[in-house]
C-alpha cells in the first residue's frame, strides 16, 4: 500500500482530524449565536470556544487508547503530548494574547503615522481553561464515539 492510501486510511489520523474540524465549526456557530452573524473565518482561527487544539490532541491520545490499549506507549505518548498543547493553549498562549492586546494600546496611544493597521498583533491566541477543557471533552467524546 502506497504512503497516500496509508494515510486515507488512518483512522486515528482521521479522528483527530474531524474532532478539529467541529471544534472550529463551533466557533462559527457560537459566533452566529452571540453576535447574529456569520463569520466563515473562525473556521481558520484560532483561539475561542472550544479550543481546537484540546479537542485535536485529546481525540489523538483516546484514539490511540481505544487502538492499543490505556496502558500502551502509544498512548504515554499521546497523552503527555496533549497536556502540554493544552497547557500552552491555557497559560503561554493565552498570556501572549494579553501582552498583543497591551501592546496594541501602547501603539495607540503613540498614534504613530507609519503604523500600519495590518501590522497589529493578534490577540486572540490562546483559550481560557473552559474553552480547553470544553475541546478536550469534544475531543474525548468524538474519539469514544469513533470507535463504538
Amino acid at each position: 500500500m502506497n504512503p497516500i492510501e496509508q494515510l486515507l486510511q488512518n483512522k486515528i489520523l482521521w479522528v483527530a482530524i474531524v474532532s478539529w474540524f467541529i471544534a472550529q465549526l463551533f466557533k462559527v456557530i457560537i459566533t452566529l449565536l452571540q453576535e447574529h452573524r456569520l463569520d466563515w473565518s473562525k473556521l481558520w482561527a484560532s483561539g475561542g470556544m472550544p479550543s481546537s487544539h484540546s479537542a485535536f490532541v485529546m481525540s489523538l491520545a483516546i484514539s490511540a487508547g481505544q487502538v492499543w490499549g490505556y496502558d500502551s506507549t502509544y498512548f504515554a505518548i499521546a497523552a503527555v503530548v496533549s497536556f502540554v498543547v493544552m497547557y500552552d493553549a491555557a497559560n503561554v498562549r493565552l498570556e501572549a494574547g494579553k501582552q498583543a492586546a497591551v501592546i496594541n494600546q501602547i501603539i495607540e496611544v503613540l498614534e504613530n503615522p507609519d503604523l500600519n493597521p495590518e501590522e497589529r498583533l493578534k490577540e486572540i491566541l490562546g483559550h481560557t481553561p473552559l474553552q480547553v477543557v470544553a475541546g478536550g471533552v469534544l475531543g474525548f467524546v468524538i474519539a469514544i464515539l469513533s470507535f463504538m
